[in-house]
């Protein structure tokens, strides 16, 4: 069987693969669960919108907003990139990277998929072209663009004058800050059949720490490109190709010196960041960026269900069960509540202590991919059809 990547039901939807047979017997038809009724405590407050494109559509994409010094940057799949005023939406410029054909023509699109990530005074963006874009944050003009290795899925990382991309057929690269040339790749090793979607990595006393799709954590020299550490945190098995999928598409969090990272059908684990050596382990998996505040772990599983757990043995705090099945994004901490979002557009809102529901907005119907994003005292959020909202508690 070919390599290949695929969308699972339940997380967005399933690429067709020739001559491979994923089920037996009938499929299983996986409900979303209605949505829970809520008496809000308080009505977070829409400052703006603004579109942004033509969004993702119904492909698979990692685009999401990026904001510093006041500024939201936003892009869709096309190519349409915005800066917007932080306070009120207003546009500052806009850029198009679609690829031109023609006079008559129209353009190619430039697939964007990895980013927006805004560090210094550039923008990084990569694309399922495998081209990775630098603009200048001032005025969206293109610094450079890089060939990678392979599509960009993940949002580029920032870290000792090097841009990390990690691509679709499993590479790490290193590419330089001012020009984009490429200083270093690892081969991080891709299994025959993986989840579409890559780890972003983190950095930490000049390591990257990356997940792979092969169940594996990688610790990276950031100055050498040699690889520190691998350790598995999930083992394939299984009776079908679903069952052994052992993805790690989560950035991994550092925080003390102890390594977080989640695997698809593998577990929660922490690790020593300098040695590698497991920590303690618990038996969850999902796909999102999780969270580490205080002395707990905020997550949603690979079936929806948000919990919280103690970063000492990973104890579990809370559950919460009624968005089952509704394809939450990653979740975020914003103004002391945790906050998710859903396929079908709605915002939830959580008190952290228990997870019991304390507000929930229905935003856009196109329903929301990735996460929310933080921008100070504002919560930012990009739709599927491209419209990026910011709310105000």
């Amino acid at each position: 069987m070919e390599l290949r990547k695929i969308l699972l039901p339940g997380l967005i939807s399933v690429t067709l693969l020739s001559g491979c047979s994923w089920f037996s017997g009938e499929e299983d038809v996986v409900k979303m669960s209605p949505l829970p009724k809520v008496e809000n405590q308080f009505t977070p407050e829409k400052l703006w919108s603004e579109s942004v494109g033509d969004g993702i559509g119904d492909f698979y994409s990692n685009l999401h907003p990026a904001w510093q010094d006041n500024f939201i940057y936003a892009a869709d799949r096309f190519g349409v990139v915005k800066a917007l005023s932080a306070a009120d939406g207003k546009e500052q410029w806009r850029v198009d990277l679609s690829e031109k054909t023609g006079f008559f023509s129209k353009n190619h699109s430039a697939m964007l998929s990895g980013g927006v990530t805004a560090a210094g005074s550039f923008l990084y963006i990569g694309s399922e072209r495998g081209v990775v874009y630098a603009l200048n944050s001032s005025d969206g003009s293109v610094a450079w663009k890089t060939q990678a290795g392979g599509e960009v899925l993940s949002r580029p990382v920032v870290s000792d004058g090097l841009v990390l991309i990690h691509t679709s057929n499993g590479l790490l690269q290193g590419l330089d800050t001012s020009n984009g040339t490429i200083k270093w790749t690892v081969n991080l090793d891709e299994p025959p059949l993986s989840l579409r979607g890559e780890s972003a990595p983190a950095t930490a006393f000049g390591a990257a720490i990356v997940g792979g799709d092969n169940g594996r954590v990688s610790a990276v020299m950031l100055n050498q490109g040699q690889i520190i550490w691998q350790q598995r945190i999930s083992q394939p098995s299984g009776a079908t190709e679903i069952d052994r999928l052992a993805d790690i598409d989560m950035t991994p969090v550092i925080v003390n010196g102890v390594v977080y990272a989640l695997a698809y059908n593998g577990n929660l684990t922490a690790l020593d960041l300098r040695s590698g050596q497991i920590m303690w382990k618990r038996e969850i998996g999902g796909i999102h960026d999780i969270i580490v505040e205080g002395n707990r772990i905020y997550l949603v599983d690979q079936n929806d269900r948000v919990d919280a757990l103690s970063t000492d043995g990973g104890v579990s705090l809370w559950r919460q069960s009624e968005l089952l099945h509704r394809n939450l994004t990653s979740p975020v901490l914003f103004d002391g509540y945790l906050v998710v979002g859903d396929a079908e557009g709605y915002l939830h809102w959580m008190n952290t202590e228990d997870g019991r529901f304390v507000a929930q907005q229905n935003v856009d119907s196109s329903g929301f991919q990735t996460e929310p994003v933080v921008a100070g005292d504002k919560l930012v959020i990009q739709s599927k059809d491209g419209k990026v909202y910011v709310f105000k508690r």
